[in-house]
């Protein structure tokens, strides 16, 4: 049966504002997602009626907010088919990528290589660039072909015995391109590199399950799962996470202190020192169980109908381009009009309360090779509707005409 769009949208307090007498039509969920009453009400209950620190007290609201936090680790743990105790909570998604670059990067020695691809968010870039300053390694980019679909020949040919870490995107940011994760993944083990997986965009519009996957490391952000900002998941091995040292000390990552010696405790806690994100952790779990409720094939049709609906209408507008055309991606659609820069292009979208998001999406060496210095990207929700991307259309259509 098809997605039912306004039962969704009925749930989005935000949606129904409107701007100058005009509806708002928000198409930058690729940068954060709005918020459903569930996530807004469960913080707000949490603060209202049973908050304490966690894991340390035994009086009555310590002991419920712990059994809240966990829920909610353990609400991440289904989701993405993970055990509890290989999910760690960290800040965000690049924080969750850094501690993975700080703590398991330094087992890595001089002269081993790092994989990773131009299509990458600045997230999975600067921290292994970073490393292999820190360490004495090389840091080599896979090439992406002109439609946007990641250059796997060409990741054959550098995938050799020297790299012990390939890092990838499920989904690209920019491009909406979805990565052959699962055979990039086989290939990395056959040679004994590991991968990190930045799941940030995946793990909203793909079902996710890192162990049919055999993923290493998963990342991926709270605010773009429709929960809220200050949140990020980290997924890792059991086995790498237990080999691994903290990267941050502090209260909670200790099993004990002494003036002498101090040991660690066990993941994922060893990498959640001090007080960490407690109602944003509740909130993450309102927003997944709310998700829940929905078919995610349908939702996928649903947000694909939209999207090519969208190509659709701007590919008729002249002096367009289109940037990524792989088959089967998922619902971001990046544009350049002519030679105007795309700030102008976002302002004038704002004009017909039509949010876009415009610049080089973190991802600038991927802007260097499509050969343009920014784009506007329209990036598609479960809540977006027909109507709100045939006024997109007509909004892009008039910007086109101002620019000439």
């Amino acid at each position: 049966m098809p997605f039912d769009v306004e039962k969704a949208r009925a749930d989005f307090p935000i949606l129904s504002r409107e701007i100058k007498g005009k509806p708002l039509v928000y198409l930058d969920s690729g940068a954060s997602a709005q918020k459903p009453t569930a996530v807004i009400d469960a913080m707000s209950h949490a603060m209202r009626h049973s908050y304490a620190n966690v894991h340390r007290g035994l009086h009555m609201l310590a002991n419920e907010t712990t059994d809240a936090y966990e829920a909610g680790r353990e609400s991440v743990a289904r989701f993405i088919g993970a055990q509890t105790d290989e999910i760690v909570f960290t800040k965000s998604a690049t924080e969750a990528i850094n501690l993975v670059a700080y703590s398991w990067g330094e087992s890595l020695q001089a002269g081993d290589e790092i994989l990773t691809t131009e299509m990458e968010h600045h997230a999975n870039i600067v921290p292994w660039y970073m490393l292999a300053e820190r360490k004495g390694l090389k840091l080599t980019y896979v090439p992406i072909l002109d439609d946007g679909t990641l250059d796997m020949a060409a990741f054959d040919q550098l995938l050799t015995p020297k790299v012990k870490l390939v890092c990838v995107t499920h989904m690209s940011n920019v491009l909406g391109t979805i990565n052959p994760v699962a055979e990039i993944i086989v290939k990395a083990h056959s040679l004994g590199a590991k991968v990190m997986v930045d799941g940030c965009q995946g793990v909203v519009h793909l079902p996710v399950d890192v162990k049919a996957l055999d993923a290493d490391f998963y990342a991926f952000s709270a605010h773009k799962l429709y929960g809220p900002t200050g949140l990020g998941v980290l997924y890792g091995k059991k086995e790498l996470l237990e080999a691994m040292p903290p990267w941050q000390g502090g209260g909670e990552m200790i099993a004990h202190v002494t003036k002498e010696k101090i040991t660690w405790n066990e993941p994922p806690h060893r990498f959640e020192a001090g007080t960490p994100a407690i109602l944003e952790v509740i909130g993450l779990k309102a927003a997944i169980d709310w998700l829940s409720q929905f078919d995610r094939a349908e939702i996928d049709a649903h947000e694909h109908a939209l999207y090519q609906r969208a190509h659709d209408s701007l590919s008729s507008i002249n002096s367009l381009r289109i940037h990524g055309e792989a088959k089967g991606k998922g619902a971001i659609l990046t544009f350049s009009l002519g030679q105007a820069h795309a700030h102008d292009v976002a302002q004038i979208l704002d004009r017909y309360n039509v949010a876009v998001r415009a610049g080089t999406h973190c991802a600038e060496p991927l802007m260097t090779r499509l050969g343009v210095t920014s784009t506007v990207r329209a990036s598609i929700a479960l809540y977006n509707t027909e109507a709100e991307i045939d006024i997109l259309a007509e909004a892009v259509s008039k910007a086109q005409s101002f620019f000439g």
